[in-house]
């Protein structure tokens, strides 16, 4: 399993969850559903999970805003089933410190939710026409713009990002912890013994031999230059001690929102690329979001 870019999600949460739930964790409020969807695009059928709010099987016509999370390298579908996360969220539901939406994580595999260089992995396409009108027509979801969000951890964050800035209109709010952006163009040379497993993994998305000007054309901190993020809202974290050096993307970031006067969130928070980071700071993403939900959600609660 590869853990260059971000710990997977399972063993990320799975450290710290009995001690940030205590007691409530034994206690489920809400449900799982693995299933999986068949992609033209893709030539094959893709795993997800959606996360189903507590009162989702009890309040039959009633729609719920929803929530793309983008896993990490390494990680898959299940990052919040097989881990303290589910139960993190379903802590936060029953403490009413949280309003209750879907949570949908699509299996993305290294292709950093983008379309490849070769044009032969169409992940962007794919979950563009694909796959979000199909969870939202199987599901009870709100579809539309002010009840849609986007968010990620690691390269899923590079992900939420990425997608987010290219298609802002299809999304109320965007966020990422560490993500795996870059302060300058990765220096990657396939004579460097140690950079091989990189080439390996980014290969797959960015071209092989590494393409680059598609690295920049897809980067979104690039997009971001130009983008029309109007009514966007927008989160980023990262700790100041990031394994990868995303931190210094993530300031990158947040000089050129704040030099464009795009209204944003930014914490740089004391910490790694690691496990107990991701879980301390999981709440504050996902409470971002759903505020972004609330105020288009009239009589629902935000949370706190």
């Amino acid at each position: 399993m590869n853990r260059m870019w971000g710990a997977p999600f399972a063993a990320l949460l799975a450290a710290c969850a009995l001690s940030l739930l205590g007691p409530l964790a034994a206690q489920a409020t809400g449900r799982a559903e693995c299933v999986s969807l068949p992609s033209k695009i893709l030539a094959r059928t893709v795993p997800y999970c959606v996360l189903l709010p507590p009162s989702y099987d009890a309040e039959k016509t009633r729609r719920y805003p929803i929530l793309y999370l983008l896993h990490g390298l390494g990680d898959n579908e299940e990052m919040l089933v097989h881990s303290g996360g589910m139960n993190l969220v379903e802590d936060l539901w029953e403490q009413h410190q949280l309003g209750e939406f879907l949570i949908v994580t699509p299996a993305g595999g290294a292709s950093f939710y983008i379309n490849s260089r070769d044009g032969k992995r169409r992940y962007e396409d794919f979950f563009l026409e694909e796959f979000m009108p199909g969870v939202e027509k199987r599901y009870r979801a709100q579809a539309r713009r002010g009840t849609r969000g986007i968010a990620g951890i690691s390269m899923g964050g590079y992900g939420a990002l990425h997608i987010a800035f290219r298609h802002p209109q299809l999304f109320a709010a965007v966020g990422a912890h560490s993500a795996a952006l870059t302060e300058k163009m990765p220096n990657i040379s396939a004579q460097n013994s140690r950079q091989i497993d990189r080439l390996r993994v980014l290969g797959d998305a960015f071209g092989s031999p590494f393409d680059p000007a598609f690295w920049k054309q897809n980067d979104p901190e690039e997009i971001a230059r130009t983008a029309n993020l109007a009514g966007l809202k927008i989160y980023l974290d990262c700790g100041s001690e990031d394994d990868y050096g995303f931190d210094a993307g993530a300031e990158a970031l947040d000089k050129l929102l704040t030099t464009r006067h795009i209204p944003h969130e930014f914490h740089l928070y004391p910490g790694g690329h690691n496990w107990s980071y991701f879980a301390e700071h999981l709440p504050a993403l996902l409470k971002f979001e759903f505020h972004a939900f609330g105020e288009a959600v009239p009589g629902r609660s935000a949370g706190r």
